[in-house]
């Protein structure tokens, strides 16, 4: 059973104005962003959770236009690195330049050294590059010539996949994929969607003001460390991580051979994570069970290997999760939640 304490009347009203501050964020992008709420309110469970994004979609579907216009409403620093296979590690996170003036090596810092880092195509990068990432994402450095140089906070990595070219690409490292929060699947607008979107295009650029500022969403990261988390809802989300390791454990023994690695424990560490940032943006200073289904699907999704037999008969991801998501019960709330 979920139990909900008596929460305090004042962190109650923060997270209400967090709540208030970031609807206001979301209507300033909605000037030039048509659809994509999905992938809008997932970056901002990003923002402030502190977690990174793994996204793939079809090329034009504003992933880059999304990013840019929410680092412009939130007053921070914005960067894009295309990732080519040509690309090398110091032309991300920067390198030692000798300037014969002063007849001495400087440290020119790179393009990772922002708030929002946009990595286009991720996937088109050789494993050195990618991995290049790893510090950054992980510990909030990076290290060149052997000086560590901290990045700016906040500091959250968006990367794409391009789902259909397989040519010339490099499969993500399983430790580079882990850790990225959630990764999300996105789709084309709809025909209605569209219509809005050519209309916008050929029409006056629409601008987007800011809204608040980057001291302003580091103490909102702060606040959501303070949103409740039951007890019950860290176990249910241990459960759905410990049952894509050993499915058998809990009832699914059909989906074992299925399986050929499950989700690590940062998944449970990010679905938590995740869904107080979502409570957060709901208004609420407690997490509910919802909150944790509503992220478990995006958290899980890139931390499970399909085994051959999954792969031979087609069984995507998703269907899998789905089947642990209906099959572990959440905890039960009190009436009147």
């Amino acid at each position: 059973m979920l139990e909900i304490p008596s929460i305090d009347l004042s962190l109650q009203q923060n997270i209400a104005t967090l709540a208030r501050r970031m609807e206001q964020v979301l209507f300033e992008v909605k000037r030039v962003i048509v659809g994509q709420d999905r992938l809008l309110e997932r970056v901002l469970i990003a923002l402030l959770a502190r977690g990174h994004l793994l996204v793939e979609g079809m090329p034009g579907l504003a992933k880059t236009l999304t990013i840019n216009t929410l680092a412009q409403v939130l007053q921070v620093h914005f960067k894009r690195i295309q990732f080519t296979p040509d690309l090398m590690p110091a032309d991300l996170i920067g390198s030692r330049v000798f300037h014969p003036r002063d007849a001495a090596f400087q440290t020119l810092l790179g393009p990772v050294f922002a708030n929002l880092l946009l990595a286009d195509e991720i996937n088109r990068a050789p494993p050195k590059v990618q991995s290049a990432l790893l510090e950054a994402m992980q510990e909030g450095q990076v290290t060149v010539a052997g000086q560590s140089h901290q990045l700016p906070k906040p500091f959250v990595v968006m990367a794409t996949q391009n789902p259909i070219e397989t040519e010339g690409t490099y499969p993500l490292p399983e430790a580079q994929v882990d850790r990225f929060m959630m990764k999300l699947i996105i789709d084309y607008p709809s025909a209605d969607e569209e219509f809005v979107v050519v209309q916008r295009v050929i029409g006056l650029p629409q601008q987007a003001q800011a809204v608040i500022t980057n001291d302003e969403l580091l103490q909102m990261q702060l606040l959501c460390k303070q949103v409740y988390v039951d007890p019950s809802l860290i176990r249910y989300a241990v459960s759905l991580s410990a049952a894509t390791r050993k499915p058998s454990a809990f009832g699914l023994a059909q989906l074992s051979p299925l399986l050929m690695h499950g989700a690590s424990p940062r998944a449970s560490i990010w679905m938590i994570e995740a869904a107080r940032a979502l409570a957060a943006l709901r208004a609420r200073a407690y997490v509910l069970p919802e909150d944790v289904s509503a992220v478990a699907l995006d958290v899980l999704r890139h931390r499970i290997s399909l085994s051959d037999e999954a792969l031979a008969t087609q069984i995507e991801a998703e269907t899998i999760l789905n089947q642990l998501l209906s099959n572990i019960p959440a905890p039960t709330k009190p009436l009147g939640l």
